[in-house]
């Protein structure tokens, strides 16, 4: 079900979302820029569902031998071993989150609550033929993604390394 809803453009849950977060009283906040990226993805699900069936059963089996709940074996068995997925999701989800550009235009109505790149299409508007400066803004609202990126890169290698080991 999840995976079908993948398939779906953006544009089809616009109005559905848009009257759900006018009900919930979101309008013209950050709260459904946020939200919905950071709950859960169909393609979230999917990476977390793949990453915890990829860990061996052993390992949980071994834990609870030691005396080990559930909980522990979630917090220091699967959620170390998931860390490399968990960036990849994070980093993901920030780049999504941060360059869009269709959910603000319909769910934020004041100048002052616009995210970054509608304030970078609203240059293109204010200096027609000045597009050194579009152009200057447009590279600094990638910075951030750049800084995630960086940061997370480690956990990409570490994920790319134990991808192709089999136990």
């Amino acid at each position: 079900m999840a995976l079908g809803t993948m398939m779906l453009p953006t544009v089809i849950t616009i109005v559905p979302n848009f009257v759900l977060f006018r009900s919930l009283g979101w309008l013209d906040t950050m709260l459904p820029l946020i939200v919905p990226y950071w709950l859960a993805t169909p393609f979230g699900i999917f990476l977390m569902r793949q990453t915890f069936l990829g860990i061996p059963r052993d390992f949980e089996e071994a834990a609870g031998i030691d005396g080990a709940n559930p909980w522990q074996v979630f917090w220091r068995i699967h959620l170390p071993l998931a860390k490399p997925a968990l960036a990849t999701l994070a980093v993901f989800t920030f780049m999504a989150s941060w360059s869009a550009v269709l959910e603000p235009t319909i769910y934020l109505t004041s100048p002052e609550n616009y995210t970054l790149p509608i304030g970078v299409m609203s240059l293109k508007g204010e200096f027609v033929g000045n597009d050194q400066l579009v152009t200057a803004a447009a590279m600094m609202s990638l910075l951030p993604m750049l800084v995630v990126f960086v940061l997370a890169q480690r956990y990409f290698v570490r994920g790319a390394v134990s991808a192709g080991l089999k136990g």
